[in-house]
């Protein structure tokens, strides 16, 4: 069966490393992004890296009129549909401190503008009955802190929703992971202060293609992010408060 991904977020680190590994596979991508020279690029090493077919579209989180083309796409390829979600944006806490009004960009960017063009894509996904969608999130999810609360709670707003997708598209055998990364060298994070253990964005990329093979429901990458999450969810909530993390 022919198989075609859409990596939405398409000019990230994360994002350009899960295509070109897809490509390597055989697959067809179809890239959604917002910088279409990025992606003109990223499609060419796709096809020398063995994709049958790549497409880059304008994508905008913010912009749902930009949704419709990855919709048409979607319909128009053959056999199992994929789609891996790596959009979201994270301006420092304390901009949004000071100018409440970022806090929609945050939402839309990491919740409400992915969880749209999904609900979008899932009657196409249910009638295929096959297919594998990723959804990026982030371990800033699992607990709101003083550093990130706004993006952390779009980010466990998008856990929810994509739980939820899971419970909905498994009934049409299609799977449905939710990612949870720790620090990854992305235009995100850099400069970002009080970064350690940082992942190269190609193992955080193997860490979705093998937990997708899987058919994990949840995983984190790199893998030690459970275990440090696990202790934070666990500080009692009296300490947590006073930590300046």
């Amino acid at each position: 069966m022919t198989s075609t991904w859409i990596i939405v977020g398409a000019t990230s680190a994360m994002a350009r490393a899960f295509a070109r590994l897809a490509a390597e596979n055989g697959a067809h991508i179809l890239l959604a992004g917002r910088d279409m020279a990025d992606m003109k690029r990223t499609k060419a090493d796709c096809i020398l890296r063995g994709a049958p077919s790549a497409f880059a579209v304008s994508f905008d989180a913010r912009k749902p009129g930009t949704f419709d083309e990855i919709a048409v796409k979607a319909a128009l390829q053959d056999g199992e549909i994929n789609v891996a979600v790596f959009v979201g944006s994270m301006p420092d806490q304390s901009d949004v401190d000071k100018d409440p009004t970022l806090l929609d960009g945050v939402i839309q960017d990491s919740l409400t503008g992915p969880a749209h063009l999904l609900q979008r894509l899932a009657p196409l996904l249910e009638e295929r009955a096959c297919g594998t969608v990723i959804g990026v999130g982030s371990v800033a999810g699992d607990r709101g802190r003083l550093a990130n609360y706004v993006y952390g709670s779009a980010k466990a707003g998008f856990h929810t929703y994509l739980a939820g997708l899971r419970n909905r598209l498994g009934r049409s055998d299609v799977h449905v992971m939710t990612v949870k990364p720790g620090f990854v060298d992305t235009a995100m994070t850099w400069g970002l202060p009080g970064l350690f253990l940082v992942a190269n964005p190609r193992d955080v990329a193997r860490d979705l293609w093998r937990g997708a093979k899987k058919k994990r429901n949840t995983i984190y990458t790199p893998w030690f992010w459970r275990y440090i999450m696990l202790i934070i969810m666990h500080v009692p909530e009296m300490i947590f408060k006073k930590l300046k993390i």
